[in-house]
């Protein structure tokens, strides 16, 4: 393929709510952005069946549908949406340069990071045929619709522990469900588990089988002795950890051990000048749809303020 140059002001990398509110924003401030959508355009929303949270939504709304209104909504004011993933970066120095799979060459003067994070499953049949029905990843997006039924968490850290205390709140009974014989989680986490009476934790069990109808009805769990257990459960909620989709500008760009990247506190900015980062990719604690966009408009209006500085 041969590879053809390009300059340009403001070059968004990712979709989903952050990478289109930056280009929103950035459109509507005259920064031309070129955006490139990544592996899943929309990001994690485009999973998502139901978004009831999402303020100006009465009625909720499906994630796909909320994601192509938000694009249609970038492409208005002028945004340039592209198909594609950018495979190599060097910020090493200005104009910052970026290589896509299209074959493109890009300069460009700013350069705002919306590569979300992607939840990590359990890589099991079972539980990719139930996400959206049943099977989800996130308990304060998905949890009100389990209200007053039994429910699963699996995970031992301290964000499993977090959504099953959330869920608790919610929901009749949560299942726990531990890999080893103890909690990674934090002491203060671990007390508030072992304190809700409606939590019930399966210490050694490991998740087999999610079965059901047209939605989850229950799972097949292994005890330590390799013996099955059957729990009847609505909802089964993944909460193993994500993982930034950071790795193409690790090479520049500073990240915590995890791989998320690392901003100046109440900024959108990186250890590299007129590079930003914005959404789930540097949000491990809230990544919410709404968290996401405030923070693309932040990413937006502080690569407007870095150009008009220059």
């Amino acid at each position: 393929m041969n590879t053809t140059s390009e300059k340009v002001k403001c070059l968004i990398i990712g979709s989903g709510p952050a990478g289109y509110t930056a280009a929103i924003y950035a459109s509507r401030a005259g920064l031309n952005p070129v955006m490139y959508q990544g592996l899943e355009a929309g990001g994690q929303l485009t999973t998502t069946t139901e978004v009831e949270n999402y303020p100006g939504y009465p009625d909720g709304v499906t994630g796909p549908e909320m994601m192509e209104q938000f694009k249609k909504q970038a492409a208005r004011f002028g945004a340039d949406i592209r198909w594609g993933i950018v495979t190599k970066v060097d910020f090493s120095s200005t104009p910052h340069k970026v290589w896509s799979d299209d074959g493109k060459f890009i300069e460009a003067e700013s350069v705002i990071i919306a590569t979300g994070a992607t939840a990590k499953y359990l890589k099991i049949p079972s539980e990719d045929k139930f996400k959206g029905f049943g099977v989800s990843a996130c308990a304060t997006c998905d949890g009100f619709f389990y209200r007053g039924q039994d429910v699963a968490v699996v995970g031992g850290g301290d964000t499993a522990c977090e959504e099953a205390t959330y869920l608790s709140g919610i929901c009749k009974k949560i299942y726990l469900i531990v890999r080893k014989n103890y909690l990674k989680a934090s002491k203060a986490m671990q007390d508030r588990v072992f304190k809700t009476k409606n939590i019930e934790v399966l210490f050694e069990h490991s998740t087999k089988e999610i079965f059901g109808d047209k939605g989850v009805d229950g799972a097949i769990l292994l005890n330590k002795n390799g013996e099955e257990v059957k729990i009847n459960v609505t909802g089964f909620f993944v909460a193993i950890g994500h993982q930034p989709n950071s790795e193409v500008f690790k090479p520049f760009i500073e990240t915590d051990e995890t791989g998320y990247i690392i901003t100046k506190p109440n900024t959108t900015l990186t250890n590299i000048s007129g590079v930003f980062a914005c959404g789930d990719v540097q949000d491990k604690h809230y990544r919410q749809a709404v968290t996401a966009a405030g923070s693309g408009c932040m990413a937006a209006l502080d690569a407007e303020r870095y150009l008009g500085s220059k």
